[in-house]
């Protein structure tokens, strides 16, 4: 039987640099739930090092979390990158950590980037700058996304900073995306033709929630997701608050 799900597909934790400190796994799982939202994606700039603490914390809780990033390919565009397992996204993220540059964090220009638990204790600290382009294009980043069964959705299209149409001019026809996401909730932002998505893009706790797209699905799954961006067996998305 299919339901209406609310999901915020663009939550950043502690380990984005621009993030805020309190963005822990528990802090991120209690504010979403507490803004009534049922499905999250977490997506740290070019890394997914504190997936498995945020969806640690959400065992047994009535929220899901899908395994994801951003990802800023070699154009300065912003992809936003969900995957069916936690497992999978692992492996995405050594695979990005050999194309990110090897550029030392210097935490008192760029902030912190720590690697926690659910509980939000440091394990470490993420040496690598992670607010860098990598050596891959946006062709190489949305295939490698496809080729890991994943979703690949170009990030806040309808800003300049970062996005595919104000880097490349346009968004290449061929190019296998699952759908746009917009900063403002509404369609007549995005350009016509794809399935439209809005999100957060939370840094702060007080964001998570704030912006929501209402997915009518069966499951919280990925295989879901894409059949609702895609408007088959009757998952549609049904509206974006």
């Amino acid at each position: 039987m299919v339901r209406v799900y609310a999901a915020d597909l663009h939550v950043h934790t502690c380990l984005s640099p621009c993030a805020d400190e309190e963005m822990s796994p528990k802090n991120i799982v209690r504010t979403a739930i507490e803004a009534s939202v049922d499905i999250i994606a977490v997506t740290d700039h070019n890394s997914g090092k504190n997936v498995s603490a945020v969806t640690a914390a959400a065992a047994d809780l009535p929220l899901t979390v899908i395994p994801g990033m951003e990802v800023q390919s070699r154009e300065e565009v912003h992809l936003l990158s969900f995957f069916e397992s936690v497992e999978v996204l692992e492996e995405w993220d050594t695979f990005i950590y050999q194309h990110l540059p090897d550029v030392r964090n210097d935490p008192e220009i760029f902030g912190y980037q720590p690697i926690v638990d659910k509980e939000g204790y440091v394990l470490r600290f993420e040496e690598k700058l992670l607010i860098n382009s990598l050596d891959l294009s946006v062709e190489e980043v949305v295939r490698g996304v496809g080729d890991r069964g994943g979703i690949c959705i170009p990030a806040h299209v309808d800003r300049e900073a970062f996005s595919i149409i104000n880097q490349l001019g346009y968004i290449p026809p061929e190019l296998p995306i699952a759908a746009v996401e917009i900063t403002r909730s509404h369609v007549g932002e995005a350009p016509e033709g794809y399935a439209v998505v809005t999100a957060s893009d939370s840094h702060f706790l007080r964001d998570i929630g704030s912006k929501k797209t209402l997915f009518l699905l069966g499951a919280p799954t990925i295989a879901e997701i894409q059949q609702g961006l895609r408007g088959e067996e009757g998952r549609r998305v049904e509206g974006l608050s």
